[in-house]
């Protein structure tokens, strides 16, 4: 199996409403994986910020406009790997927080690259207290756990994540 490694940005996506959006997702290659809870983001391409990478890709994935100003610190630091399309990918992640100040739009996927489609067959705003403890499954995998510390403004360097 292919190993890549990659820098990667995740998005903690905040309505006015204190609604987290979230992807229904799967991946077609492994379906004894089931489905899972995700947040937006993806890859930081060559001389990208982490910045510039989150607003491109809350774009592409969702149809949703920010400017990078809107995109907050990196607060949550993350060092993870799993299995995706025959690959394994192992992600040095930053997660932010984007406030937006509307109740949660549609999710509009035209700019995704098309296996996105089929791995992202749903989308959600879920309450931030809804998150909180949830015995879902997730990608953070400790999203549940850490995202009110997380809201909170706390440093949170996440040990490895072995994911799938």
């Amino acid at each position: 199996m292919q190993i890549v490694e990659r820098d990667v940005v995740r998005l903690v996506v905040l309505d006015s409403d204190d609604r987290v959006l979230l992807f229904h997702t799967r991946d077609p290659t492994y379906p004894e994986q089931g489905t899972w809870w995700e947040l937006p983001g993806g890859g930081l391409e060559p001389g990208e910020t982490y910045r510039e990478a989150a607003v491109r890709e809350l774009a592409e994935e969702t149809g949703i406009v920010i400017s990078p100003d809107q995109v907050g610190p990196p607060n949550w630091r993350r060092r993870a790997t799993f299995r995706y399309r025959g690959r394994r990918l192992v992600n040095n992640e930053v997660i932010v927080a984007v406030r937006l100040p509307t109740p949660g739009p549609a999710v509009v996927g035209d700019a995704r690259v098309g296996y996105e489609d089929e791995d992202y067959f749903d989308f959600r705003w879920l309450p931030v207290t809804g998150v909180i403890g949830s015995t879902d499954r997730f990608y953070p995998g400790r999203l549940p756990d850490l995202l009110a510390s997380f809201l909170a403004g706390e440093q949170i360097d996440e040990p490895f994540e072995e994911w799938s």
